[in-house]
């Protein structure tokens, strides 16, 4: 029994003998190496912070994209003092990486395009845009997806592939708006007179602006009502207040004003032939 355990510490003492300096170098390398990441990511996290222009979540992941890569050759570092070859190390590690790619491409085009959504900024929350197919208020950009609330408050959670690959209408962008009405009178109504009461309730609604100004015109000689378009530019957050009170105060007005708007219809003929 002490035979075996002497030919054991034996062994221990042969072990450490051969590879002690090295699992002291590794462990070295691995502790500092960590020490190093978690400096490095500090450091870009402040320095991309500081500037102000780009957003946490994009912060947070360039910091944690440097901080990997550095552990990355932290570990391969540490493997070499144990004769592991680094070139071996980087097949293995591409091949895993390009497997992992491959069963998640599509978890990371949505990455990619969370990035590109973040970087380039073409909505920011609270905005009202028309993406994806998708039409609401932005919640949150996240790195995966993004999260809009439509007008009846339903959470919407739309992939950000899908959006990055779809065009954008961003409603919130633009400090103003233009409300666009199209107003139907008859044709036997006088044009000018319309025009004039238009012009008229425009002038009364406070938040229509001056400047670029309003415009009135006919616009097209329909099947059964000359139409005028109606064009106002209003603040963004007014736009729907003074679309929805136009719409109203214009019909109101102009049958005040004896100015009739009608409706489709079809004018038929009859013709009486005398029975031969």
């Amino acid at each position: 029994m002490d035979q075996q355990i002497q030919d054991i510490m034996q062994m221990v003492y042969g072990v450490l003998a051969t590879y002690g300096i090295n699992v002291v170098g590794a462990l070295v390398i691995i502790v500092v190496g960590f020490m190093v990441a978690g400096w490095a990511r500090r450091t870009l996290e402040r320095t991309l912070s500081r500037s102000g222009k780009m957003d946490p979540t994009l912060v947070r992941f360039f910091g944690s994209l440097v901080r990997y890569a550095i552990i990355a050759f932290v570990i391969i570092a540490a493997l070499q003092r144990f004769g592991v070859e680094a070139t071996g190390l980087v097949a293995v590690f591409g091949a895993a990486g390009l497997a992992i790619g491959l069963a998640l491409q599509g978890t990371l085009s949505n990455v990619a395009a969370g990035v590109m959504l973040l970087m380039f900024r073409p909505f920011k929350i609270g905005d009202f845009v028309d993406t994806g197919g998708k039409v609401g208020t932005v919640k949150e950009v996240g790195l995966f997806t993004t999260e809009l609330a439509t007008g009846d408050n339903v959470k919407v959670i739309v992939p950000n592939g899908q959006i990055w690959g779809s065009a954008i209408s961003n409603f919130s962008a633009n400090p103003t708006r233009r409300v666009d009405l199209m107003m139907g009178i008859d044709y036997g109504d006088n044009i000018d007179t319309a025009m004039a009461t238009i012009n008229r309730v425009i002038g009364e609604e406070s938040r229509a602006l001056t400047d670029p100004e309003s415009t009135v015109a006919v616009a097209e000689l329909a099947d059964s009502s000359v139409n005028i378009v109606v064009r106002v530019w209003v603040n963004s957050a007014d736009y729907w207040g003074v679309r929805w009170d136009l719409t109203k105060k214009l019909k109101e007005q102009l049958e005040a004003d004896g100015i009739s708007i009608p409706f489709p219809q079809q004018t038929v003929h009859h013709v009486n032939q005398a029975a031969e």
